[in-house]
């Protein structure tokens, strides 16, 4: 299910199908969908570097518990990508951005701490 908190930003898990009001989409996963055809994707940027670490990204493991202190970490390591920050923020600019993430957890994931840190800094 697709959740928008704001008309220039929402979020999207990358197994439900593309639509014309996704606007860009951008994934923000360091790994690649598994089962997901590039040809099908529809992706038009791919930010690796925004995303979690791999040692971030195992250590939370998509464990709730592990939540707060994920997103504290996660936020900091976003701070170190300004350059890549900005590049989100002037997609949104352009129009509507779509954070497309592959995690099973719409509530835990990078895309949700992402989202938070482009509305808290409008």
């Amino acid at each position: 299910m697709t959740k928008q908190i704001s008309d220039r930003v929402k979020l999207k898990r990358a197994y439900e199908t593309p639509t014309a009001d996704d606007g860009i989409r951008v994934l923000v996963d360091r790994l690649w969908p598994r089962g997901i055809k590039k040809s099908e994707a529809a992706i038009d940027h791919w930010l690796k570097e925004l995303a979690p670490s791999t040692d971030l990204r195992k250590w939370f493991g998509h464990d709730p518990a592990r939540w707060v202190e994920f997103r504290r970490r996660y936020m900091a390591e976003i701070e170190e990508h300004g350059d890549e920050l900005d590049r989100l923020r002037a997609l949104m600019a352009e129009g509507t951005v779509t954070l497309v993430y592959s995690a099973h957890d719409e509530t835990h994931n990078d895309a949700v701490v992402l989202e938070e840190m482009l509305l808290k800094h409008r």
